[in-house]
């Protein structure tokens, strides 16, 4: 038995058990062998022009447009609800009980003018009758009775949604706030069957609600320095001033991506309890306990990149159209090392032959003596919070591919939101694939029927929209080369020494500008000194001072351990450009050395570069524009760009329309921050007033349809030491 519990109070454990419905049969369409695959989600074909019919018991008939929908209760994403389509008719049912029996009021009394056409349904007969163990679970939404029999198989987050079952689902919308949005609600419509009876209902015409307690009670404490999208489940990125600080990303500051709660995993007892099964193609299965994996394999450590398939979302979002998911800045991307056992030593252990691809010269559509074909099979993970991701069998396999089962991270117990006590660690993919709280692997020949397989990490044709051919879309598997710019320092703190210094950041991280969260003041040029016998300047110059040093940091990263070659940066917006300086952290002279800064066959860290330049001379606006608030004229900025290139010579787009997806994945064209200077005169000066050169950033991290402004902030004070 696991030693993992679910929050008390809502009889979590009773519920898992009691809500269990029987394995769904599917036989698999490969000619290589005719067997079961069990899985408890089966995602249907989309029919996207489909109808769904539903028969009420006064004959009438309801017809609705086939609806893909989010994920009702549990941490799925926003996006997720324009992610599963599907095709279902009630008379095709042969359950389908036609919504008939005592539950149902044909009839509204005098007192219930809303429509006639629908019954009515008595809250303790929805409850008694249509709950987590009924094979039809119905939920309730304000007045309204909705029957999710015909989802409730492809649900994203398996049980879950179980859990409201009888009950109202919005106390679960209250705490999975994510998902109290329109375009949510009107998929809900599509499941609507009736009303709840008047008798049930107060005066301003609503149930009441029942309390239920907290699932996120017991997730960790989080760092306050985090950048939240959103609160329950938690997904937060750093503020940029941390992203790099190191090397390698510390456990307290790396993004969290958490589509439901934190699992609860008794530490004390996890090497004893908590276990992973692995189930072979022909059904065997092998059980290891976590003190198993530590003491039957050898010990591999791997320092690699772990990145959302929507880092810099947001960037997309505002450069090219609207999109789906958390508007991530450009956070959500870390660097650690992982330490663990190979996925293939256990593999292999449990039992798994496969044949040797050195001797293969075609994909066999048979197997031979019991082996496995690696470039047909893949290697499906569960989480024990239903969450579920796959990888090809190769990749798993590949001796240079490092697919390790993490219970470390950077020298440490892997902390619980990434992941304790077990998870997957697919070094060159997207960190979807990454599967945390690992509790089974299945070896099949097919991808994992998950929503996050078949929907949620894929892109398309920009041309697509929001119902795009999802069939068709390939799963995101090796990350694309991206780059990000992380910092920006201007003027007197280049000159005095405050630029970035990789060996002594911390010390000197004074300046800098988070650009994927708030403007921030990022450099400032003083007024002349009322005292000297020079003539002073005009209280606001014409144009910014000329050679204006500037330095920049970032990162820099591909996929499939690709090394980055070359990072090109512009300071004028793409017209003239400058290769920046790649520091070498792997080295064993780098600042973290003993030789152990990077461990893994091929390059899985991303790779932080600087540089530092002149700017061009800009115009400064007139002091009504660059202190009132209002958005800056393009005229009187520059745009400072960035864009990599990795050893295979794949660069980034130029602009995120060409690669633009609703689901807004894979938002890797050059990253741009336009930086604006402005005219702050000191007011209490000897010999009247005298202009100094501020410098500030536009919003570039939050909704997404903000406009880029200029803050009004007192320039900071500039350290003389």
């Amino acid at each position: 038995m696991m030693a993992t519990r679910y929050p008390s109070g809502l009889l979590f454990s009773s519920l898992r058990r009691a809500s269990k419905r029987p394995p769904i049969t599917i036989y698999s369409t490969s000619p290589c062998r005719a067997r079961p695959l069990h899985t408890t989600a089966v995602l249907r074909t989309p029919q996207p022009d489909a109808s769904k019919t539903s028969r009420i018991n006064n004959g009438s008939t309801r017809s609705a447009r086939a609806a893909p929908i989010s994920l009702l209760v549990g941490g799925g994403l926003l996006a997720s609800a324009i992610a599963i389509a599907q095709s279902y008719n009630h008379d095709d049912d042969p359950h389908n009980h036609h919504l008939s029996g005592s539950n149902a009021r044909i009839l509204p009394n005098s007192n219930d003018n809303r429509d006639p056409s629908l019954p009515r349904f008595r809250l303790s007969s929805i409850r008694d009758e249509h709950g987590p163990t009924s094979p039809h679970p119905w939920v309730t939404y304000q007045d309204k009775v909705y029957d999710i029999t015909d989802w409730i198989a492809a649900h994203p987050g398996g049980d879950v949604i179980l859990r409201a079952a009888g009950g109202s689902i919005e106390p679960y919308w209250n705490i999975f706030s994510i998902h109290k949005a329109p375009h949510v609600r009107e998929i809900l419509y599509q499941y609507l069957i009736g009303y709840i009876d008047v008798l049930d209902l107060d005066e301003n015409g609503k149930p009441a609600l029942e309390t239920i307690e907290d699932p996120f009670q017991a997730d960790p404490v989080r760092d306050p320095r985090f950048i939240v999208h959103t609160d329950k489940p938690r997904n937060a990125e750093p503020p940029n001033e941390e992203l790099l600080r190191e090397f390698r990303t510390s456990n307290e500051m790396f993004y969290i991506r958490n589509h439901m709660w934190v699992p609860v995993v008794d530490e004390k007892k996890a090497d004893e309890e908590y276990a992973l099964t692995v189930e072979l193609p022909d059904g065997e299965t092998k059980r290891y306990t976590l003190g198993e994996l530590k003491a039957k394999f050898p010990t591999h450590k791997v320092t690699a990149v772990l990145q959302c398939s929507g880092n810099r979302r947001n960037d997309m979002t505002r450069h090219a159209g609207k999109t789906n998911g958390l508007q991530w800045g450009v956070g959500a991307i870390g660097n650690a090392e992982w330490e663990g056992v190979r996925l293939a030593d256990v593999l292999a252990d449990a039992g798994l032959v496969v044949s040797d691809p050195r001797v293969a010269t075609r994909k066999s559509s048979q197997a031979n003596n019991g082996e496995e074909d690696p470039r047909l099979m893949h290697v499906q993970f569960s989480g024990l919070e239903a969450y579920g991701a796959s990888i090809p069998l190769s990749k798993a396999l590949d001796p240079m591919g490092d697919v390790i089962l993490a219970y470390g991270m950077n020298g440490k117990t892997l902390p619980r939101d990434h992941g304790f006590p077990l998870r997957a660690i697919v070094p060159g993919n997207v960190a979807a694939r990454s599967v945390k709280w690992l509790s089974k692997i299945v070896i099949a020949d097919e991808e994992s029927t998950s929503q996050w397989q078949r929907r949620d990490y894929k892109s398309f044709g920009p041309n697509e929209g929001a119902n795009p051919d999802w069939d068709r879309s390939k799963s995101i598997q090796e990350m694309p080369v991206t780059s990000a710019i992380t910092g920006v320092w201007v003027g007197e703190c280049v000159r005095k020494g405050k630029a970035p210094s990789w060996a002594n950041n911390r010390q000197n991280g004074r300046g800098v500008v988070d650009v994927a969260a708030v403007e921030r003041v990022i450099g400032y040029t003083p007024p002349p000194d009322p005292t000297s016998t020079t003539i002073p300047c005009k209280p606001c110059p014409d144009q910014t001072p000329p050679a204006e040093p500037v330095a920049i940091q970032g990162y820099a990263y591909s996929g499939g351990g690709r090394a980055i070659a070359r990072v090109d940066v512009s300071l004028d917006g793409g017209k003239t450009w400058d290769q920046a300086e790649l520091v070498d952290d792997c080295s064993p002279n780098a600042p973290e050395s003993n030789n152990t800064n990077c461990h893994g066959n091929k390059n899985w860290s991303w790779t932080r570069w600087r540089y530092t330049g002149q700017l061009p001379v800009i115009p400064i606006p007139p002091s009504t524009l660059s202190q009132g608030g209002e958005q800056q004229d393009k005229k009187f900025c520059t745009t400072l760009v960035v864009k990599a290139t990795d050893e295979a010579y794949n660069s980034q787009p130029e602009t995120h329309k060409g690669i633009y997806n609703v689901r807004g994945n894979l938002a890797t064209a050059w990253h741009r921050v336009r930086i604006c200077p402005s005219c702050v005169v000191e007011e209490n000066q000897a010999e009247g007033k005298a202009g100094g050169v501020r410098w500030s950033t536009g919003e570039t991290y939050g909704c997404g349809f903000g406009k880029e402004t200029v803050a009004a902030a007192t320039p900071p004070a500039v350290d003389e030491k």
